[in-house]
């Protein structure tokens, strides 16, 4: 302890240059901490920027893209006739990126709607469910013979829908002869039978109480003795039903006499 204090007494400057470095090197690691500090905050301010900067221009982006979109659109809806504009408008929805875009259909106004079937036919039932599908779809006036309506449409369709067209076409032949392959067999249709005046009168109605009913021969003719059941009277009677007069009775008649 005596030692430590000669030493003190003997060497007081080099105890305050060791007192000076201590504060010193506390005092640099303050001021670095502080530089540290500062540096850090300012790149957390300058990433923030950065994130506000890119969010803006993504923004931009996306409004430019709908322009351009929209644009054109309309410059589509103008090219096409009055008849075949499409009844769905289409929006521009702008994913998690602004360079992935999906079509969204937007619901169609009223005055798009598609108008309903002209008629009950098959043909503009179809028509009307195509349309639904695609109103972009275009239906040629055909109203010429067969031949003359399929070189209409060849002129029309481009080369893959005409090959399509055409195979159908022999798929639908296929069909219609396999279904009538047996021939069909022509049964010959009996004559109508004419009847007489006799037979005509006898068949009429069916059997009526108390109505005449004449009797005929294989021939159609009258026969010549006529009965009435219902009163009892006979009479004869001339081959086209003309009554002889003076011969009704109700006894005994022979008319093969008269």
């Amino acid at each position: 302890m005596a030692d430590e204090q000669r030493d003190l007494i003997s060497n007081p400057g080099s105890s305050m240059l060791n007192v000076g470095g201590t504060q010193r090197s506390v005092l640099g690691s303050r001021a670095a901490i502080s530089t540290l500090s500062i540096l850090v905050a300012l790149l957390i301010v300058s990433q923030a920027v950065t994130v506000y900067f890119v969010y803006q221009q993504n923004g931009r982006i996306s409004k430019l893209t709908k322009t351009s979109q929209t644009l054109q659109l309309e410059a589509l809806q103008r090219k096409l006739p009055a008849s075949a504009k499409p009844v769905n408008k289409m929006k521009m929805a702008v994913m998690n990126s602004p360079m992935v875009m999906k079509v969204l259909p937007m619901v169609p106004s009223a005055g798009n709607t598609v108008m309903a079937p002209a008629s009950n036919r098959t043909e503009d039932q179809v028509k009307h469910l195509l349309l639904q599908a695609d109103p972009r779809k275009m239906f040629p006036e055909l109203k010429d013979d067969l031949m003359d309506n399929l070189k209409r449409l060849k002129s029309t369709m481009t080369y893959e829908d005409w090959q399509s067209f055409e195979s159908w076409m022999h798929k639908w032949l296929l069909f219609e002869m396999a279904k009538n392959s047996k021939p069909e067999e022509h049964k010959e249709i009996p004559a109508k039978k004419v009847l007489t005046k006799c037979q005509a009168e006898a068949n009429s109605g069916g059997v009526h109480p108390g109505r005449f009913q004449p009797q005929c021969d294989e021939n159609g003719d009258y026969l010549p003795k006529q009965c009435n059941a219902s009163t009892g009277y006979c009479w004869c009677s001339y081959k086209n039903g003309t009554r002889i007069e003076g011969t009704a009775t109700r006894e005994e008649l022979d008319c093969e006499v008269n």
